[in-house]
């Protein structure tokens, strides 16, 4: 596999002004999402976020209508990959950051590293799960192999994206919920950059399920 070019600011450009043009529809399945991931203790995360990285690719595809606050309950379609996902991983960076952090000297630094590498090098695997049918094991492991191709870019775009979606805790927790939306329009970006198109985009099938046709 060659090495993938990362178009650092041109992705982040487009990513801004993707959540600009959106603002609206963004913010609410935001906290839709946000609220029902709260009063679960994170048991719906998986297919919340699942919905909410479905919506975000029909608004950059722009194909079909426009998606619609409903389409993020759409992510249940993709409920025990998702949730295997998010917990299979998070359970596996957890006891590796438990480790790491009774490692002298660097026991501090390490897990943070580990934590946002892991990030990086995950950071398509729920696009492909919804966009390509891709089960969470399979997908993560393409993800893996997209990313690692040119790490240490990947790493620092994943990282400004995360801080970028994460900056409205500094505010207040609900400001999480504006800029939140952020961090998922630029990893579309990057998405769609990277891996192009399913020969069915997840956000075209969903359009026309919606509207009643087939594709």
């Amino acid at each position: 596999m060659g090495k993938v070019q990362v178009k650092f600011g041109e992705w982040i450009e487009k990513g801004f002004n993707l959540y600009k043009e959106n603002i609206g529809i963004l913010i609410l399945v935001s906290l839709l999402a946000g609220v029902i991931t709260a009063v679960t203790f994170g048991i719906l995360a998986g297919p919340m976020m699942a919905g909410l990285t479905l919506i975000t690719l029909g608004l950059f595809d722009k194909k079909g209508s426009k998606p619609e606050v409903g389409k993020l309950f759409n992510g249940f379609n993709y409920f025990l990959n998702s949730f295997l996902f998010l917990f299979v991983w998070g359970v596996i960076i957890f006891l590796a950051s438990l480790i790491l952090s009774f490692l002298p000297l660097v026991g501090q630094l390490a897990p943070i590293f580990l934590a946002y590498a892991a990030q990086a090098l995950l950071m398509f695997g729920l696009f492909l799960i919804v966009d390509k049918k891709m089960d969470f094991w399979p997908a993560s492991r393409e993800s893996i192999n997209k990313v690692k191709t040119n790490f240490w870019p990947f790493l620092g775009l994943s990282a400004i994206a995360s801080i970028i979606g994460g900056i409205g805790v500094l505010v207040c927790i609900v400001g999480i919920i504006v800029t939140f939306p952020i961090q998922f329009c630029i990893l579309t970006v990057a998405y769609r950059e990277v891996v192009g198109e399913a020969e069915t985009p997840a956000s075209a099938i969903e359009g026309n399920i919606a509207s009643g046709t087939t594709p």
